[in-house]
């Protein structure tokens, strides 16, 4: 009898200890309206996946956002890119919950970060850290206003849940969040690769793409394969959810190999540093190339991610010669929706010959070793394990572009690139910055360090970098009112700006010698001044703007206005 009690309440306890691993009724919808997605958790993203959910605000900035459940505001951080505006939520029940892109905060908070800004006198604030005591929010207490602040695509909520003490980050949806789904994922194509000079598929040492044909709804037929040797597969899929035309990420992505399964990973959670994995989960080359995500259903050698499960040979398949394959490949979304394609493969030997292609450079990189290259003024170093493999380095200088190899490999790390500018005059050096010229006629500013007689940046793209001028300073507007008008019905003041060199670095505003803060909205090339911020002296008052772009060239305007302060 006590050993049945025992084990009645070692069950009871398993599964209360289960279902409290991700409480589903435990956190609120952070707004009002019904849970649209524009974007999923874990969904592919450039260098990393998708560390939680974009909920539409339905177009528009200004919605309330409310507290997803008790807690406190731990964190808070304005910055231009990234996140915006965001706030942090510490919950008694050891998850945190974040809210990003906002517009602006709830009033008390909003109050204190403003005097943080104009305190340092700077837009950004850096992290600010926070006790208990100091914002406390119960369950459904509006913190905030959505927006698009920082690198937002468009107006939304970016939701996240972490745990608190490992900041794992973890689907919000597997903790109660319900957008309408019933879409199976649509599978646009297929994708085979030799993984070794042994492989060979349709008598080829070289990738395929793979016809699909949709024969219904979450069904996809490929054309029949011959292949010998070691083998992968990719493919290229997306969901769309109800009420939404976002091609979003699946949520689970499996394959079986005559009824036995061979590979799945799933994105119920992971780590921010595992997150740069995702060039190997990815087929890189083809995605820098073409533009478009193939996810490998075998994990390569270097990849550390955690969302693999139970996987058989890694994924990869060894044909045998006379032999038929049935593989299937499943993806599901979070809801359970599916769609499956059915490649059919047979093991058959191919007695084709294909020459190894031959080194064509002397630049060895070693990947688990310190590797620095010079030529001309131009010199390269890699550090351990920079790259994943082992190869020989394309590495020329030509017409004072740099080429470092193609940026169709990814890297795990930064690299140093640096250029002996001793030529240059002091004015000269002044005006020039290091720019990638993958594209040359739109040079993309590396953030150039300076010494007095080399120049040197960081950088985890390959490509092709030079040397730029930039002698030309920035455009400065003040809009929609002039010199000496008055402006008394006007709430704020707007600038545009832009820099069609090494872009802008800072500005700096004043009205009546003092700083005030001006929200800069890069995608418009926009500063705003709320004059809600500080209550001016008298009715007559100058303002000025000093913009400066990342080499020094520096435009200013000052302009006279009139208002009447009002009680």
């Amino acid at each position: 009898m006590k050993q049945t009690f025992l084990l009645i309440l070692f069950f009871s306890t398993f599964y209360v200890i289960s279902q409290e691993k991700y409480p589903k009724d435990y956190f609120r919808n952070p707004l009002n309206i019904p849970t649209v997605l524009a974007g999923t958790f874990g969904e592919l993203r450039s260098n990393h996946f998708h560390s939680g959910v974009d909920i539409k605000t339905q177009g528009k900035e200004g919605l309330k956002i409310y507290a997803a459940a008790d807690g406190y505001i731990s964190r808070i951080k304005v910055a231009q890119y990234g996140f915006g505006k965001a706030l942090y939520i510490t919950h008694p029940n050891g998850f945190t919950t974040v809210y990003a892109h906002l517009s602006k905060y709830a009033e008390k908070i909003e109050k204190y970060v403003k005097s943080v800004q104009y305190k340092k006198e700077r837009y950004a604030t850096g992290n600010l850290f926070f006790k208990k005591d100091k914002f406390p929010v119960k369950k459904g207490e509006i913190i905030a206003f959505s927006g698009d602040t920082g690198s937002s695509g468009g107006p939304h909520l970016h939701y996240e849940i972490r745990n608190t003490k490992t900041e794992h980050i973890i689907n919000p949806l597997i903790f109660g969040l319900k957008p309408k789904d019933s879409k199976p994922p649509t599978f646009q194509s297929l994708k085979v690769y030799p993984l070794n000079s042994n492989s060979r598929i349709n008598n080829q040492n070289k990738s395929f793409l793979l016809t699909l044909k949709n024969t219904e709804k979450g069904k996809y037929v490929a054309n029949k394969v011959s292949a010998s040797g070691l083998i992968g597969l990719g493919v290229s899929v997306f969901d769309r959810l109800n009420e939404a035309l976002n091609k979003n990420g699946i949520f689970s992505l499996e394959m079986f190999v005559n009824g036995k399964r061979f590979y799945h990973h799933d994105v119920e959670t992971f780590s921010f540093s595992e997150s740069k994995f995702i060039n190997l989960h990815i087929d890189y080359q083809h995605y820098k190339k073409y533009k478009r995500r193939y996810q490998k259903t075998y994990k390569e050698t270097k990849n550390k991610l955690s969302t693999y499960k139970n996987l058989i040979n890694n994924g990869k398949l060894n044909i045998k010669d006379g032999l038929n394959y049935n593989i299937e490949i499943i993806a599901k979304d979070f809801k359970g929706n599916k769609s499956s394609i059915k490649i059919p493969i047979i093991g058959k030997k191919s007695n084709s010959i294909f020459a190894k292609p031959k080194d064509t450079t002397i630049y060895k990189i070693i990947a688990t070793k310190f590797q620095k290259f010079k030529k001309e003024n131009v010199t390269v170093a890699f550090p351990k394990n920079t790259f994943y493999d082992d190869l020989f380095l394309d590495f020329k200088v030509q017409n004072g572009i740099v080429k470092i190899h193609t940026p169709t490999i990814p890297l795990d790390k930064n690299y140093t690139l640096t250029f002996d500018v001793s030529k240059y005059s002091e004015t000269e050096k002044q005006q020039l910055y290091i720019a990638n010229v993958e594209y040359p006629k739109y040079p993309r500013y590396q953030y150039t360090r300076k010494k007095d007689s080399t120049f040197y940046t960081t950088t985890k793209n390959l490509g092709k970098y030079s040397l730029v001028t930039d002698n030309q300073k920035p455009k400065v507007s003040v809009l929609y009112f002039k010199d000496n008008q008055w402006i008394s019905k006007r709430k704020t003041i707007k600038v545009k700006i832009s820099d069609m060199g090494s872009g802008i670095k800072n500005y700096r505003a004043t009205i009546d010698g003092e700083w005030v803060l001006m929200e800069f909205n890069h995608k418009k090339r926009i500063l705003t001044y709320n004059f809600s911020d500080k209550k001016l002296v008298g009715s007559k008052h100058i303002f000025k703007i000093v913009v400066s772009d990342n080499v020094g060239n520096t435009n200013s305007v000052s302009t006279t206005f009139f208002k009447k302060q009002v009680n």
